[in-house]
C-alpha cells in the first residue's frame, strides 16, 4: 500500500473517536430531555459514520457503522415526533432516571420452566443443582463458597436457554434474561453503563433475599476476542470483567449467578473464560433424550396406533432437540394440511385423522439436521481443552 493509502487508514480510529464522543453526548442529553441539542449531537454522529463508511468501502466494520447510522435515525425520528420519550418521575434530568435500554432487561419475571421440563443432558443437570441449587438451599455447607459463573456452550437448538429458565424457576430466582444485542445499546457510549445497571440490579435483588439470575443469549457477541473491537468496546469488556469478578468472590455469600449461553465459545477469549469456573458442554441428545423428546412433543397429538418412538429416535440421530420439534410439527401439518384440503368433501364436525408413522418418516425426509458431524468434533475439541464440570 502507498504511503497515500497507509495515512487514510491512520485516520480510521480518529473517525471512530468522533463518532463515539458525538453519539456519547448526544445519549448523555437525551436522558437530560435536552432532545433538540442531542439531535444535532445525533445527527454529527452519523455524518461521521457515514465519511468511514464512504472513505472505507471496503472496510470490514461498515456494516456496524450503518446499522449505528440507521439507529441514530430512527432515535431522531422518534424524538422529533415525540414518540418513545421516556416520562422521568422527577423531570428531565431528575434522580432516579433509568434509560430504557436498561429497562428492557432489568424488569423481568421467573419462566414458567421446571427442572422435570429438561429432557436428558444429566451430566450438565448435576453440575448446575452443585453449583445452584445445593448452595441456594444450605450455603452452609460450602465454606469455601462456591462458583457463580457458568457458561453453558454447544450446537444451537440443544436446551441451553431451557436449562437456565429451568434452574431459575427451580430457586425461585428472579431472571435477568438478555441478549448481546440488548446490552451492546444503539447509542454508543450507553453499553458499559447498561451492564453496571443489569448487575446492580441482580445484586439488588439478592440483597432482599431472592436468588438472582442473569442469562446472558449469544455471549460471543458481547464479549468476543479483541480483533474487530470499536469505539466503547473495549469498555464493555472491561465492565463486565469487573461486574463478574465482584460477584465471584469466594468470601461473600451472594446469590447473584450469571450463566451465558454461546454456540460460539471459540470466539471467547481467556480472561472471560477464567471468570466462568463451570463450562458445560450442552450436547446433542442420545437416543434415551430423543425417544423422550418424541413422547413430551406429542403429547397432544392423536396418534395411531403404529407410531414406534424407539424407531422415529434411531431415524433422528445427530438431530437436536429443536430439530426434533420440527419433526412433530411437520408431521402434524401434514395431517392438518390434508384434513383441510378434503374438508369441502367433509361434514362439519369432521375431525383430522390420527397422525401415523409415515407422516413422522416424510417429517424426517424433510426436516434435515441443523448440526453437522464436523460441527460435532469442534465443540468436543474445545470441551476436552476448556470444559470443566
Amino acid at each position: 500500500m502507498n504511503s497515500g493509502g497507509e495515512a487514510a487508514l491512520s485516520s480510521i480510529p480518529e473517525l471512530e473517536r468522533m463518532a463515539s464522543n458525538y453519539a456519547t453526548k448526544a445519549v448523555h442529553l437525551d436522558r437530560r430531555g435536552e432532545h433538540g441539542t442531542a439531535i444535532t449531537m445525533y445527527k454529527r454522529a452519523i455524518e461521521v459514520l457515514l465519511k468511514l463508511a464512504s472513505l472505507y468501502p471496503d472496510h470490514s466494520l461498515n456494516e456496524i457503522y450503518l446499522r449505528r447510522v440507521e439507529a441514530y435515525r430512527e432515535r431522531i425520528r422518534k424524538l422529533q415526533s415525540g414518540v418513545g420519550i421516556p416520562k422521568e418521575p422527577n423531570g428531565p434530568g431528575g434522580r432516579g432516571t433509568t434509560p430504557a435500554a436498561a429497562r428492557a432487561f432489568t424488569l423481568t419475571e421467573r419462566p414458567n420452566v421446571r427442572w422435570s421440563d429438561v429432557i436428558g443432558l444429566d451430566r450438565v443437570k448435576r453440575a448446575i443443582e452443585e453449583v445452584i441449587i445445593y448452595p441456594t438451599r444450605r450455603p452452609d455447607l460450602f465454606p469455601l463458597g462456591w462458583p457463580r459463573g457458568i457458561l453453558l456452550f454447544g450446537p444451537p437448538g440443544c436446551g441451553k436457554t431451557l436449562l437456565a429458565a429451568a434452574v431459575a424457576s427451580e430457586v425461585d430466582a428472579f431472571f435477568f434474561s438478555v441478549d448481546a444485542a440488548s446490552i451492546m445499546s444503539k447509542w454508543l457510549g450507553e453499553a458499559e453503563r447498561n451492564v453496571a445497571q443489569l448487575f446492580n440490579a441482580a445484586r439488588s435483588v439478592a440483597r432482599s433475599g431472592k436468588p438472582a439470575i442473569i442469562f446472558i443469549d449469544e455471549l460471543d457477541s458481547l464479549v468476543r476476542v479483541h480483533s474487530s473491537e470499536v469505539g466503547g468496546e473495549a469498555r464493555v469488556r472491561n465492565q463486565f470483567l469487573k461486574e463478574m469478578d465482584g460477584i465471584v468472590d469466594k468470601g461473600k455469600r451472594v446469590y447473584v449467578y450469571v450463566i451465558g449461553a454461546t454456540n460460539k465459545p471459540w470466539n471467547l477469549d481467556w480472561p472471560f473464560i477464567r471468570r466462568f469456573q463451570r463450562r458445560l458442554l450442552v450436547p446433542l441428545p442420545d437416543r434415551r433424550a430423543r425417544l423422550e423428546m418424541f413422547r413430551h412433543f406429542t403429547r397432544g397429538f392423536s396418534l395411531a396406533g403404529d407410531v414406534d418412538f424407539g424407531r422415529l429416535a434411531d431415524e433422528t440421530r445427530g438431530f437436536t432437540g429443536s430439530d426434533i420439534r420440527d419433526v412433530c410439527q411437520s408431521a402434524q401439518l401434514n395431517v392438518i394440511r390434508e384434513f383441510f384440503e378434503a374438508s369441502r368433501h367433509l361434514g362439519g364436525d369432521a375431525r383430522p385423522r390420527s397422525v401415523c408413522m409415515s407422516d413422522f418418516m416424510e417429517a424426517i425426509k424433510r426436516v434435515k439436521p441443523t448440526v453437522t458431524e464436523a460441527m460435532v468434533k469442534l465443540y468436543q475439541k474445545w470441551d476436552e481443552r476448556f470444559g470443566s464440570y
